[in-house]
């Protein structure tokens, strides 16, 4: 009895939580159709004039379309360097590759802001790069080439490399044998850590804040917006980075498919 009230009392404890989480999400996008201007329950109305406004707006296109790029570069150059690094760690003896999977995921240990401050320092003192996009790309592979090599890296430790071998021996270079092996075992796992490294850059906020120098990302624009005015065309942006980020990570849980464990 006490067992079944201990496990009711964590669900009950799980459902508070995610409600926590869930609802101001909920009412961003709510407000983000009401038809009065007050982000204020309860709503007067549904309407779509502010996803009119928002598409209306000058700076939305801009920084929509620096979001995209900055995101599929950051995804494309994550998932090609994380596969590799993660194909290394694989070989190596798992004390070895548990030290520096260690060292790998410092970055996402540290808070935003320092991770940010250090990187403008870097690149605008030590690499004397002018910032830019250039700049927030790698801004965001620091942070989101972790995830990719540990989801990537869980997948090859289950991986039975005696598959790769047998191709080897019946002459299979070692390309061959990675692209025609290896590469479609691993591909869903690959194209989940794509996505994952695509809502991570897309959803970024301060390290674009200080690497981007000029223009505008979604995020950065929103944060803009919000420092001038509280216009529900802000609901409607975020609302759309709300589908963008939690729709490329639920699709990313669905390919590679995702059940709990490696």
């Amino acid at each position: 009895m006490s067992t079944h009230l201990s496990d009711l009392g964590w669900r009950l404890f799980a459902v508070l939580a995610a409600t926590f989480m869930a609802v101001p999400l909920v009412l961003v996008v709510l407000f983000s159709f009401n038809v009065s201007a007050l982000t204020s329950l309860p709503l007067t109305g549904f309407t779509l004039d502010w996803y009119r406004k928002l598409f209306a707006l000058g700076p939305f296109w801009p920084a929509l379309w620096n979001s995209l790029i900055v995101a599929s570069m950051v995804a494309l150059l994550s998932v090609t360097i994380g596969t590799m690094a993660a194909l290394a760690l694989a070989r190596m003896i798992a004390r070895r590759a548990a030290w520096i999977i260690a060292l790998l995921s410092v970055p996402m240990m540290l808070p935003a802001l320092i991770i940010g401050v250090a990187l403008m320092s870097y690149l605008v003192r030590f690499a004397d790069l002018p910032l830019g996009l250039p700049t927030v790309v790698l801004g965001h592979l620091v942070i989101a080439q972790p995830f990719v090599i540990m989801i990537v890296y869980a997948r090859l430790a289950t991986f039975d490399w005696a598959v790769v071998d047998s191709a080897r021996d019946l002459g299979a270079s070692p390309l061959r044998a990675f692209l025609t092996v290896t590469l479609p075992i691993i591909q869903p796992t690959m194209v989940g850590a794509f996505l994952i490294a695509l809502s991570i850059s897309l959803d970024d906020f301060v390290i674009t804040f200080f690497t981007i120098g000029g223009g505008n990302t979604l995020p950065t624009l929103v944060w803009g917006m919000v420092r001038t005015s509280l216009d529900p065309t802000i609901n409607a942006m975020a609302s759309l980075l709300i589908l963008l980020s939690v729709g490329s990570t639920f699709l990313a849980l669905r390919v590679s498919r995702y059940r709990g464990y490696a």
